[in-house]
């Protein structure tokens, strides 16, 4: 029956600046937050867009074939166009 052997590792794979953890490493290690709050909060910020004040509501709408394919037809952003055009009836429709 053959021994398997030890594959070597590759040289260019090895980072002699950055050990393999051990046990212990692990056993001592803390969370981000705990040693650098200052960096984590701030990188917690930068992410993502603002909120905004209003935010649109997911539901489900069935339109006719023909106003999904002329809005479509414009490409990117057809569903905030079609938002457009209802909130330009809406405020007709309060101002009448």
């Amino acid at each position: 029956m053959k021994q398997k052997r030890k594959k070597k590792p590759d040289p260019y794979l090895v980072d002699e600046g950055n050990p393999e953890w051990t046990e212990e490493m692990f056993r001592k290690a803390r969370p981000a937050a705990e040693v650098v709050p200052q960096v984590v909060e701030a990188w917690r910020r930068a992410r993502g867009r603002p909120p905004k004040e209003t935010t649109k509501q997911q539901v489900t709408l069935r339109l006719s074939p023909e106003v999904l394919v002329y809005f479509r037809a414009q490409g990117r952003g057809w569903q905030t166009r079609i938002d457009e055009v209802l909130n330009r009836y809406v405020a007709r429709k309060k101002a009448a």
